[in-house]
């Protein structure tokens, strides 16, 4: 498949009671992570930062290196994510000026568990991925 488009995005997590929530957000019946297409000569990473900040009014967020992509789907997009701390959880839904409301009906903290029930598979993997390097390499205090 011929990749038409590249998304850049984030997993976000924040530590509670010693354990990661994940941040989904909800357009229509899809939930997923904060992502958008990257600007002509914007890194990756750039794109990521921008759309965390633009979708979930975040901006107290620690961006990591780790990155996964997702493989093609849809019409050929694939789709860029980094782990990211963030270090409160107010999360508002920014009115976008392109669509002159926010771009997600609902957002959520959750627990790996209910997070990953709510994902379509494409998801799931990246949360999966996600999920056990926070385990493994983001603990508090390691």
């Amino acid at each position: 498949m011929r990749i038409k488009t590249i998304s850049a995005g984030a997993v976000i997590f924040y530590w509670e009671n010693d354990r990661p929530v994940y941040l989904l957000l909800r357009a229509y019946r899809n939930w997923d992570f904060p992502k958008g297409e990257i600007k002509q000569e914007e890194h990756p990473l750039e794109t990521a930062k921008r759309e965390v900040a633009e979708e979930t009014g975040l901006t107290d967020v620690i961006f990591y290196d780790d990155v996964i992509e997702t493989p093609p789907y849809g019409k050929g997009k694939v789709a860029m994510f980094y782990i990211a701390e963030a270090k409160t959880k107010d999360v508002f839904l920014p009115i976008s000026p392109d669509l002159g409301r926010p771009e997600h009906h609902e957002w959520k903290w959750l627990p790996y568990d209910d997070a990953i029930a709510l994902l379509n598979e494409r998801l799931k993997a990246i949360l999966e991925w996600a999920h056990q390097k926070i385990l493994k390499e983001r603990m508090p205090n390691s």
